[in-house]
């Protein structure tokens, strides 16, 4: 319990009996209270409540607790505002800096001004008569009047100022619509243009049913196909859940969830009649979104598109739940169906067949990698373990990830012991939880796949050869100092391809042509180098903008911040992809060192006569690079390694 005397004085103070009974039918049993658990939806009296002791508990489920957490649980609350309510049920201040924020919640008028918004497009949907072509698109997805009224769906037209002035009657003012998210400016001349123009809109709710943002998927060509709001007071698109204030009580209750890709997705669950649903506001989970999971439950189905994308996105996002202590299965459906419409084609009892051919996370990397051929030579076997060791690193549960040891071993043929020692490592260039993105978005607003990060596709048959790295490995031998030079001098380098592009944004697709942006290894820099890349012709600093994360964004505003320092852009280029060509090929070097040690005697001869060819190739694409790199970058702007 928590030692906080002003918590202490209101738990004391509270009749839990009374709060709890408000959303529990109880009975006297005793000196306690009895009814039916509310979260795992019993019909017995299980649920016991204890007014002497001022806790919950149930007999079948185990779920106990306070009336703090009561609230938390039952109604998505988060602390402070289970607190704030308690407190005025029983008429006790509490002190401001104990709710976090003084006065009114700041949030109430951003939680209004959407929902005023929800009703408005709702409206729009079905009452204006030039908007029927949108009701058809609804009807072709097989979503009736009575399913688009369940989630609130609408449309936002294409016209720039009705929305502006239906809200302006409301009381909501261009500023805090600008504010909100839900109008633009491009500039400080130019008029407030509505951020959602042409767009089916869903309505984003919190966990507690709070109307926070929104995602609108265009009904023409515009770009990018889904749209969602900007990270505002109330929205943070990497700790939401779209479906989960709807789904929460169903997913303790049955204690599973599916997590699909996207709006449709979770939609045609929940009309099937699954109501167990979440979908992240980008392709793969992210820290904040596994644990508000993991709160529910941790029995997790991953329902991604079969796609190579699809794939790439279910074991990230598996990696996060694993990190938080779930069970992780995935689904797989047939080629070329994803949830939406195998569900819509054959209803929710083949899913649930589906769910019955479901197989551990973890042994469905291991299904793809063995039907490429990736256990059959040395250096594929050695990828295939790239591959395996972070989800084995990711497992917080020590009897599974001993379990997945074990599986390892046997399929690669390599001791335990080595495989265990190896996990135990983290190597830089481990995959990270993705933070949320909009870039080549689907139902549901985008993939984050952070391209550039160890890459867990498996679209590679045996006659392929391996993909390329997308981090450098760890040194593994004496040339770690000078490793760790060449990636300071790299990054530099990265930075400079950047500004390149922002300064002259055709430059772009010439750069391409010379160097993958996956071979980046600064998050943020690949994050702009592959928005540049999909805006092409379209660019404006604005439209860059709205693409990125807000990390993504301030880094590029400290670009623009400092102008072109570039003395010769045509050259820079030239002179960064060589050094960032020197750094992969020290990274080529160390994997040569990684395999030694499983390599047979054949195989060391060949790798060393490949390893002398890199280091003539290094020393002197090395010596130039770094030289000329120096000499070209303004001196503020020059790498502290060089």
């Amino acid at each position: 319990m928590s030692s906080d005397p002003v918590v202490e004085r209101v738990r004391e103070a509270a009749d839990i009996v009374q709060i709890i009974g408000e959303h529990v039918k109880l009975k006297r049993a005793g000196g306690d209270f009895r009814g039916p658990c509310p979260f795992h939806g019993g019909k017995n009296p299980n649920f016991s409540v204890s007014p002497k002791r001022g806790q919950y508990h149930c007999f079948k489920c185990g779920e106990s607790g306070d009336v703090f957490s009561f609230l938390q649980k039952h109604l998505g609350m988060s602390f402070p505002d289970s607190l704030r309510s308690v407190a005025a049920t029983v008429g006790i201040e509490v002190p401001q800096q104990r709710i976090e924020r003084p006065g009114p919640d700041p949030r109430d008028p951003f939680w209004e001004m959407n929902a005023a918004a929800a009703d408005y497009f709702q409206r729009e949907l079905w009452e204006s008569e030039r908007d029927s072509a949108v009701r058809a698109y609804l009807e072709h997805r097989a979503i009736t009047r009575a399913d688009a009224d369940r989630f609130e769906l609408g449309f936002a037209p294409d016209d720039i100022g009705t929305f502006r002035s239906h809200m302006a009657t409301m009381g909501f003012d261009v500023d805090r619509l600008i504010e909100g998210g839900l109008l633009i400016r491009r500039d400080e001349n130019s008029e407030p243009r509505p951020r959602f123009r042409n767009r089916v809109m869903f309505p984003i709710l919190d966990a507690s049913g709070r109307h926070v943002a929104f995602g609108g998927r265009a009904m023409g060509d515009a770009e990018p196909k889904y749209l969602n709001s900007p990270e505002t007071l109330v929205f943070s698109k990497s700790q939401t859940l779209y479906a989960l204030g709807w789904c929460k009580n169903e997913i303790r209750k049955a204690d599973r969830v599916f997590v699909v890709e996207g709006y449709m997705d979770a939609i045609r669950l929940m009309v099937a009649g699954i109501n167990t649903v979440v979908a992240p506001l980008g392709t793969a989970l992210t820290e904040a979104q596994g644990k508000m999971i993991a709160r529910y439950t941790r029995n997790v189905y991953l329902l991604y598109d079969s796609d190579q994308a699809g794939q790439k996105a279910t074991f990230r996002s598996g990696d996060e739940l694993l990190r938080h202590g779930c069970a992780v299965r995935v689904i797989t459906l047939p080629n070329g169906e994803d949830p939406d419409t195998f569900v819509r084609a054959h209803g929710g009892a083949a899913l649930e067949q589906q769910v019955s051919q479901s197989i551990d996370v973890f042994e469905r990397k291991i299904q793809l990698l063995e039907r490429g051929g990736w256990f059959a030579e040395l250096q594929k076997k050695r990828r295939a373990l790239d591959r395996l060791l972070p989800t084995i690193r990711a497992t917080a549960d020590p009897l599974l990830r001993e379990l997945y040891i074990g599986r390892a071993a046997e399929k690669t043929g390599i001791a335990k012991e080595a495989l265990t020692r190896e996990a135990a490592a983290t190597p830089r260039g481990e995959p990270r939880a993705a933070s949320g993105g909009e870039r080549h978005a689907r139902d549901g607003g985008g993939g984050d796949q952070r391209p550039g990060e160890l890459d867990d596709s498996f679209e590679y048959n045996s006659e392929s050869g391996p993909p390329p790295d997308d981090a450098p490995h760890p040194a593994t031998s004496r040339r770690g100092a000078r490793r760790r030079e060449h990636d300071g001098g790299a990054h530099a380098a990265e930075r400079e391809l950047v500004r390149a592009m922002i300064g002259d944004p055709p430059r772009t697709v010439r750069i391409a042509e010379q160097i993958d942006p996956a071979r980046f290894t600064d998050e943020h820099y690949r994050a702009i180098f592959y928005a540049m890349l999909d805006l092409q012709d379209d660019f404006t600093v604005e439209r860059l903008a709205d693409r990125l994360e807000a990390a993504d964004v301030s880094v590029l505003n400290a670009l623009l911040e400092e102008g072109d320092a570039q003395i010769d852009p045509d050259k820079t280029v030239s002179a960064s992809i060589a050094v960032i060509a020197m750094r992969d090929i020290d990274a080529q070097q160390a994997e040569i060192d990684r395999l030694m040690s499983v390599a047979s005697i054949p195989e060391q001869n060949e790798m060393m006569m490949k390893k002398q060819l890199l280091q003539k190739e290094a020393g002197a694409l090395g010596q130039s690079a770094a030289k000329s790199f120096s000499k070209l970058l303004n001196p503020r702007q020059r790498a502290p390694t060089e």
